[in-house]
């Protein structure tokens, strides 16, 4: 199948398409100062496991899903996500205690489960189905879908301590771009709806995240007090 970036494609549109990838791995980036101070301290602390194992198996279904439909923007940034990933992951487990509550699930659990997903993910490329990359292409919208709305899982929280603090806004602003960013290359290049469908949903999430930092900041600022008469 012929990369749809052969095609002519409006300049601006092909301006998103080149910025895209590199959006992609500005995300992909993200965790590494938190892997730095696990480096630094030698410990996980209270940290949790599952981003990094998620990442992991969510990059090689894209990286599959790219080269199954020669599509090199999606493999080649999806690479560099699963080599960052698969870092992130050693790191974090070298520093990790036996029996850590915040994996969440043990180390080996992780491992099975990243380890169903990419053979899972083989053996649906090679086999004789008809159309195996869209059942990938299906598997990889659901593990973006999860990644993206999991920031809005403290919503509750941000709404009852009016307080935003917990919302990293680098990332969130980060993350808002790379989905904007694929959002029209999917729709206008590669005209792929398990691209569109995620960075579309992503991109409503992440602007969600934005408003709840502007409309809260880190919280209430202190009262002043009266100065005395």
């Amino acid at each position: 199948m012929a990369s749809h970036s052969a095609t002519s494609v409006p300049t601006w549109v092909a301006v998103c398409g080149n910025l895209a990838p590199a959006a992609a791995i500005v995300v992909f980036l993200a965790p590494w100062p938190t892997i730095a101070n696990i480096r630094r301290d030698r410990t996980v602390g209270t940290l949790p496991l599952l981003p990094y194992s998620s990442m992991i198996a969510s990059a090689f279904l894209w990286v599959v899903y790219g080269l199954l439909k020669n599509e090199s923007k999606i493999w080649s940034s999806n690479g560099v996500g699963l080599v960052l990933g698969l870092y992130y992951f050693g790191n974090f487990v070298k520093h990790a205690p036996k029996a850590a509550p915040t994996l969440p699930g043990s180390v080996k659990q992780h491992l099975q489960a990243m380890g169903t997903v990419i053979l899972g993910t083989l053996m649906l490329a090679l086999s004789p189905m008809q159309s195996p990359v869209n059942i990938i292409g299906t598997l990889g919208v659901i593990f973006c879908v999860a990644m993206f709305a999991s920031p809005l899982a403290a919503l509750k929280t941000v709404l009852e301590t009016k307080s935003a603090q917990s919302i990293p806004l680098p990332f969130t602003l980060a993350s808002t771009a790379n989905c904007l960013l694929w959002s029209i290359t999917g729709i206008f290049d590669m005209k792929d709806p398990n691209v569109i469908v995620p960075n579309l949903l992503g991109l409503v999430f992440s602007l969600a995240q934005v408003v709840l930092k502007i409309v809260y900041g880190d919280g209430p600022k202190g009262k002043l007090e009266p100065l005395p008469l």
